[in-house]
């Protein structure tokens, strides 16, 4: 199979084409090396295209010949602040719609598309008197007063967190969010009126070799290995105790080979996790330990956009693509306490 590949050089999209090409495929890579990303060209990079994917003249051109495309280009991380939003816009929407259009005109049909968890908002919860319950945005004065918990919309009692599916309401709560959430749109859209295929992957939080260090375009696993690499306690907000899915980029990597690899009909959303939620608290102790460095310090505080627990059902990965994650967590951070992190 030929596949054209964007984002090639970054984190994720490395892992890919390492796999692809292990398994014997043409890959085609693509990346624009936006500074937010990178500081140069990745020396794990080979036959690199510099270009972007808002150029519709070269997508059409390196179109030609190919079976399929894995799109991983995009803007990712909380970023700065809202004046982000252009940014996060032109690279995530604008550049997915210009492919979209090229791949129509090369008569291109199938796209693995990398999205994210971040569609979700919160996570699933389930309240005792009244079921599957959707909370309402955290408020600045509950966050303020260390109550993080969100309660239930109808009665406001406890609620406790589930494994949220894919067909779970969509409902981004950052910028991030809102353009992955755009990206499925316009994939979506794109395959009924194209008669195209996509897989949306979306991705829980990843980590592993590669990760961008010192930057706010990035992970929370890269926040804290960076912390530490400059001989920092890492920094953990909230209690620590919000729940989250640490999945190892190389499984990622194999979920999204897979995707390439299996036929799809029409737009299919895909959970890619681990399987085995953590705490955010617990990934800062374990990395902290496995790299030598000073504990974490819990400062309390949220981040605008931030979400208590989203915690991924696998199922769906396992029934459709055969996907099983096969990195646990204790050997996964313990590895990423020393791997190499992208300047």
């Amino acid at each position: 199979m030929r596949v054209l590949l964007t984002g090639a050089a970054g984190f994720i999209g490395s892992h890919i084409a390492e796999q692809l090409a292990t398994r014997g495929h043409e890959v085609v890579p693509v990346d624009n090396l936006l500074p937010q990303a990178h500081s140069g060209v990745p020396e794990w990079t080979s036959d690199l295209v510099r270009g972007d994917v808002q150029d519709y003249d070269l997508m059409t051109g390196l179109l030609r010949g190919v079976d399929a495309v894995c799109h991983q280009a995009a803007v990712v991380g909380h970023g700065l602040d809202p004046s982000d939003a252009p940014l996060y816009v032109r690279n995530n929407d604008h550049g997915t719609a210009v492919l979209l259009a090229a791949m129509h005109s090369a008569g291109v049909r199938k796209l693995v598309l990398a999205s994210s968890m971040v569609v979700y908002g919160e996570g699933r919860y389930v309240c005792e008197t009244h079921g599957d319950v959707r909370p309402g945005p955290r408020v600045s004065s509950d966050l303020e007063a260390g109550r993080y918990e969100p309660s239930c919309p109808v009665c406001g009692d406890s609620v406790a967190w589930a494994l949220i599916e894919e067909d779970a309401p969509l409902d981004p709560r950052s910028t991030y969010a809102a353009t992955k959430v755009a990206q499925e749109h316009l994939a979506s859209a794109w395959a009924r009126q194209a008669g195209g295929n996509v897989w949306a992957l979306r991705y829980h939080n990843v980590y592993g070799p590669r990760m961008p260090r010192d930057t706010p375009y990035a992970g929370v696993a890269s926040l804290f290995r960076s912390a530490l690499q400059r001989g920092e306690a890492p920094t953990v907000l909230e209690d620590g105790l919000q729940c989250r899915d640490f999945v190892h980029v190389t499984d990622v990597a194999l979920a999204n080979v897979l995707a390439l690899e299996n036929s799809v009909s029409g737009f299919v959303p895909v959970n890619v996790c681990s399987g085995s939620p953590h705490t955010v608290g617990e990934l800062a102790y374990e990395l902290a330990t496995a790299y030598g460095g000073p504990p974490p310090r819990i400062v309390g505080g949220a981040r605008s956009g931030d979400v208590r627990h989203i915690v991924a059902s696998p199922a769906g990965a396992r029934m459709l693509l055969g996907f099983e994650a096969q990195v646990g967590f204790a050997e996964g951070v313990k590895a990423f306490a020393s791997d190499p992190l992208r300047a």
